[in-house]
């Protein structure tokens, strides 16, 4: 189902997994990936958002570091490395390269275009949904939202976000502050999971919930059928 792409971004070209529907796309998605890289799972995410109807292009955007970094979750080797990936990342550089991404995804025969982003990606993502013309983003567990709700004013179109509240990486403190600052504004969706701990969505991870995942996965994909198809 899927193929790499490359992708031109201000910065230098970088490469991008692409999941094509079998029939014409509603829209297209953005997969913002995990500090493990695009890898399988996150391929499987872009997978799943093709089978559900959408363009799903899912950016490396690990590249300006080293290109095609794939780890999983399941060695405290991979943690660390992973983690060392994460703290060198140029977050706004990132922004930049989803910008691009979404530009680029307009391309291919859709007129909207939308970001999802998980962990770390949810992070980026949130940013996406301040800074880019992204017409609908969803973040899961997105950790360090809460430092950056201060560009909440600049969020013009739908955000739907999934938090954890058992998150053992966000505070519920950050938790609860992210709730109280952004739901006011009509369009944007906080939905908390009060027994979910952080990367609840994750196959295969410590803390993955299949049945937490449907709900969840079921409300993005009702909110990005109502804003982007």
């Amino acid at each position: 189902m899927g193929e790499w792409v490359e992708i031109a971004g201000p910065d230098g070209a970088f490469k991008a997994y692409v999941a094509r529907p079998s029939g014409t796309p509603k829209a297209a998605v953005v997969a913002v990936q995990e500090i493990f890289g695009v890898n399988a799972v996150m391929r499987g995410k872009a997978d799943w958002l093709a089978r559900e109807g959408f363009l799903a292009v899912a950016p490396d955007l690990f590249w300006r570091i080293k290109p095609g970094i794939d780890l999983t979750d399941q060695t405290d080797a991979e943690w660390q490395e992973a983690f060392g990936y994460m703290n060198a990342l140029d977050k706004n550089a990132s922004v930049k390269d989803v910008a691009a991404t979404l530009t680029w995804a307009r391309t291919q025969g859709v007129s909207k275009a939308g970001v999802m982003g998980y962990c770390m990606g949810g992070y980026i993502a949130f940013l996406a949904a301040c800074r880019t013309d992204t017409n609908a983003t969803v973040a899961y567990h997105g950790g360090g939202i809460h430092t950056a709700l201060g560009e909440a004013g600049g969020i013009k179109k739908p955000l739907m976000l999934h938090n954890p509240m058992k998150d053992g990486f966000i505070p519920v403190e950050a938790l609860n502050t992210i709730r109280e600052t952004l739901e006011p504004n009509p369009l944007i969706t906080v939905h908390e999971y009060a027994e979910q701990d952080h990367a609840f969505t994750r196959e295969g991870g410590k803390h993955y919930d299949a049945e937490a995942t449907k709900l969840a996965d079921g409300r993005t994909i009702a909110f990005l059928n109502q804003n982007l198809a």
